[in-house]
């Protein structure tokens, strides 16, 4: 059964990893970038990162920045496994777990991820609520010292799952927008107070960002500053003093 279980893994995230190739590609992606420079696929990208975006926009970023030296955290439930095979086929490494409930194992991983890599959060998932920010990656963007950089992701009228997520899946040949902010820096050292104070700045600016994307999707207006956004994986060339001051950081979870 075990055997079975690993097999119907891997041959799901197969499919869904082709599946988020056909589809994904039918759409027309324009972007509007606060600092291009945060961008993993940029020539100028010069240190670790924390991305973050809604739960129910994964496939975007999974299409468009495959092998761009990024860590992404999934869940440890079961109907993940998929989704997690299908990261590692675009070139994402995974971290199992939660930032809300026994994610200390994850939140650890994900610091040693951040020596050598970026890191991708949902901050709602993997159970909601929707579109509410989760402290962990606050609480990792203060211990780490990296900064946040929130996006908003938009489609033009997709049709939405029944899930808690309302996960969006656009229409084949439709407008994808995407809206960067600019990099949230968080202190160290907060209490809880302060933790939950940058918590609900980060959710306020992502939900902005991610209001301004879906109203951007849906009027196909063009903006200033647009850009025209493709599939593209990050440079060969290996990007000097990455995150130089974190391989000896250890992490201690109250």
């Amino acid at each position: 059964m075990g055997r079975q279980k690993l097999w119907q893994g891997k041959l799901g995230g197969l499919a869904i990893y082709a599946f988020v190739r056909r589809w994904m590609s039918t759409l027309d992606y324009q972007v509007l970038m606060y600092d291009p420079a945060t961008d993993p696929a940029n020539d100028d990208f010069q240190t670790s990162m924390i991305f973050v975006f809604w739960h129910e926009y994964i496939p975007c970023p999974f299409y468009l920045r495959p092998h761009c030296d990024i860590a992404m955290l999934l869940s440890r439930h079961r109907d993940a496994d998929w989704l997690c095979e299908a990261a590692r086929h675009m070139g994402f490494r995974t971290v199992r777990g939660s930032t809300r409930r026994g994610g200390d194992a994850a939140l650890r991983e994900l610091a040693r991820a951040s020596r050598t890599l970026s890191l991708a959060i949902t901050p709602d998932g993997p159970r909601g609520p929707r579109r509410c920010l989760a402290p962990g990656c606050i609480f990792l963007a203060s211990k780490l010292q990296l900064p946040l950089v929130p996006f908003g992701i938009g489609y033009d009228r997709p049709w939405r799952m029944p899930t808690w997520d309302r996960f969006a899946l656009p229409r084949p040949y439709s407008r994808a927008r995407i809206v960067t902010g600019p990099r949230l820096h968080v202190p160290p050292d907060l209490d809880r107070e302060g933790l939950e104070s940058y918590r609900v700045h980060a959710e306020t600016v992502l939900n902005r960002l991610s209001d301004e994307a879906e109203q951007w999707a849906v009027s196909g207006q063009r903006r200033r500053g647009q850009i025209r956004a493709y599939s593209r994986p990050r440079p060969a060339v290996r990007r000097a003093g990455h995150n130089d001051g974190t391989s000896s950081l250890s992490i201690r979870l109250a």
